[in-house]
This record gives C-alpha cells, structure tokens and sequence, in this order.
C-alpha cells in the first residue's frame, strides 16, 4: 500500500470517528435537556 492509501485511510478514520463523537454527544445533550425540562417545568420527556 502507498502513501496515499494510508492517508485516504486515516481521513476516514477521522471522518468517520468524528461523526460518531457528534452523534453520541448530540444524544446525551438531548436527553440532558429533555430532564432539565421535566424538572424545572414538569414537561413531558416525549415532547
């Protein structure tokens, strides 16, 4: 494999794995706020 393999393949790396930090913080931003709602006005968490 050349050099331009590896970096194609460590671009994706990133791409890939930084995608998914977003997701997953995303998520628990969400629900973070979703609680933060039901506590402080007594919102339900599926709205």
């Amino acid at each position: 494999m050349n050099f331009f393999t590896y970096l194609i393949v460590i671009v994706g790396v990133i791409i890939g794995g930084g995608s998914t930090l977003a997701i997953v913080f995303a998520m628990f931003g969400t629900l973070g706020y979703k609680i933060y709602r039901k506590l402080k006005y007594g919102i339900s968490l599926y709205d």
